[in-house]
């Protein structure tokens, strides 16, 4: 990949803002306020430096066209793309080990589906849990983006140290596999678990398709900061309806479901329960 100056202007137009703006709320329903301009700039900058364009114009027109959808793809993997890290937001973790998995240790079996999970961090930091708490019992992981290009990286679960520096130490001995040679600084998730997380494209603003069952646990979080209110409460009740009664729905510490008629229970700030 080319480390060069971008060769586009380095003012983003208000145009052009709305047409970037227009489009990724009609693919991905992701609102991006003006204010983002220079996050659209630093994101997509690179990318048309190595086509060799000026303007972003040019590449809107690009991904915007009938033939686009594999550079539309790529705009989107560029946008939508935040670094994660194990164990983010520790009290969602501190819940499932002190009161969901204990309350469902009965069950049969137990789904977990990360509906946002990035490059996978979050996906396997659950999988590591169930994993522990469950040692004689079925459990299954679905993990989920809309960005093909983090899903690459997540199944290959290959990651540096920092960000895995909240993994307690038993895990990273029983879970990770340190890197040598030119993984130096690196650390892979052991083999064993990968396999049992499932790692799928899914656009939550168009779920219809997708035939994925029933989840007893969802973590959703720091994805509905992206959307505007109709948008959030639409991609919300299109998850919780694949929640099983009785079970729990997890946002970001950050995030309010407030003012969203969802028939949820409040567990605690950030954590819902769908009633029986």
């Amino acid at each position: 990949m080319h480390s060069g100056p971008a060769l586009v202007d380095p003012d983003v137009s208000d145009r052009d803002m709305l047409l970037f703006q227009q489009l990724f709320k009609r693919y991905i329903g992701l609102h991006l306020p003006v204010s983002k301009k220079a996050l659209l700039q630093s994101r997509l900058g690179g990318r048309l430096h190595e086509l060799g364009l000026r303007e972003l114009g040019q590449y809107h027109a690009m991904i915007a066209a009938a033939d686009g959808a594999a550079e539309r793809q790529r705009a989107i993997d560029l946008i939508t793309t935040n670094e994660t890290y194990f164990f983010r937001e520790q009290g969602h973790f501190d819940f499932l080990c002190s009161e969901f998995l204990p309350a469902w240790s009965g069950a049969k079996t137990l789904r977990a589906w990360s509906a946002a999970s990035s490059t996978g961090e979050e996906a396997y930091t659950l999988a590591m849990l169930l994993d522990h708490h469950r040692p004689n019992a079925a459990w299954s992981v679905f993990a989920s983006d809309i960005s093909t290009r983090v899903l690459s990286f997540a199944r290959r679960a290959l990651y540096p140290m920092a960000r895995g520096q909240n993994i307690p130490k038993a895990y990273l001995r029983r879970y990770c596999l340190r890197g040598t040679g030119e993984y130096e600084g690196h650390f892979l998730v052991d083999g064993e678990l990968r396999r049992k997380v499932e790692f799928g494209q899914r656009n939550l603003t168009d779920l219809d398709a997708a035939d994925d069952g029933d989840f007893d646990l969802i973590f959703l979080r720091n994805v509905i900061i992206y959307f505007d209110f109709p948008t959030k409460v639409q991609v919300v009740r299109s998850v919780i309806e694949r929640l099983k009664p009785g079970g729990y729905l997890v946002v970001g510490h950050s995030e309010s479901l407030h003012g969203m008629d969802l028939g949820l229970e409040m567990h605690s700030p950030s954590i819902y329960r769908k009633p029986q």
